[in-house]
């Protein structure tokens, strides 16, 4: 039996992380990095995306930032491409990156459109990166997980693609009405059939694929829209960024070795009730 610290070990791994910039992307490269993985950290966000990089790497890891619209196709081969040519392997894939119309202070003011009046262009760029993007990441990824006969697949999915947004907490008396977006719970929906799929169709080939369903993580958001998402998770509040980590590491890590086609609610209670 392997000690149970051990089993979260990733020393001599190599890991991609999309959407590495953003908020949960980029502790799940710190994550990935402390655990003795090299981090590649894949974004549209040059600049960000190489200041973490640079942070990672003046704390002793080994991290390599290459800019990457996920949604085109030789720009996601440019990635894996460069994955190996500096690491020689890729053990992990993390899809992280996606559309996502948060309501943080930042942007509170993208919510107006309804279901009715949903442009279709913002529907099919959705698709694009949402689905499409982590289609072609992953397509292009799994070639070197199977030359070496092994590797771990993370699609991040949301408590949205499995229960429908409770669209009262976005509301604001005396405000426009604000939404969170029909594209949302679809592509996320999408992610979790995307596993399921990807797990059968890899069986018998050791590669996992597993999901993580975040539910909804603090970024500021202003009191009252805190205190109306608290009241519907059973712990009553909202997650911190960093309660993701752990639950990526594990399915990242052999401590999930039994694990495949599976999803990780970490939501603080809230499709429980």
């Amino acid at each position: 039996m392997t000690a149970l610290p051990a089993s979260f070990d990733l020393s001599g791994k190599v890991a991609i992380v999309t959407g590495s910039a953003g908020l949960l992307g980029s502790g799940f490269c710190r994550t990935l990095a402390e655990a003795g993985a090299s981090v590649v950290l894949a974004d549209n966000n040059s600049a960000a995306n190489e200041d973490l990089a640079a942070r990672l790497t003046a704390d002793g890891y080994y991290a390599l930032a290459v800019t990457t619209d996920i949604a085109d196709p030789e720009s996601v081969k440019s990635l894996v491409t460069q994955t190996l040519e500096r690491f020689k392997r890729l053990d992990i894939l993390v899809n992280s990156a996606a559309l996502d119309p948060k309501f943080d202070p930042e942007h509170q003011d993208e919510h107006a459109s309804s279901f009715e009046n949903y442009a279709l262009d913002d529907w099919k760029q959705a698709l694009d990166v949402n689905l499409t993007g982590m289609f072609l990441v992953t397509q292009a990824a799994v070639h070197p997980m199977l030359d070496q006969k092994r590797g771990v697949i993370i699609n991040i999915c949301s408590t949205y693609g499995l229960v429908a947004p409770d669209q009262r907490i976005y509301q604001r008396e005396g405000q426009a009405e604000g939404y969170k977006p029909v594209y949302y719970s679809v592509t996320k929906a999408g992610v979790m059939g995307f596993t399921r799929y990807l797990a059968g169709y890899y069986a018998g080939k050791n590669i996992r694929v597993n999901a993580l369903s975040p539910g909804g993580v603090y970024n500021q958001h202003d009191e009252e829209f805190v205190e109306k998402y608290a009241a519907r998770t059973m712990l009553g509040r909202m997650a911190d960024r960093s309660e993701m980590n752990s639950a990526l590491l594990f399915l990242a890590s052999d401590a999930s070795s039994y694990m495949t086609g599976a999803n990780l609610i970490v939501d603080g209670g809230w499709t429980a009730w």
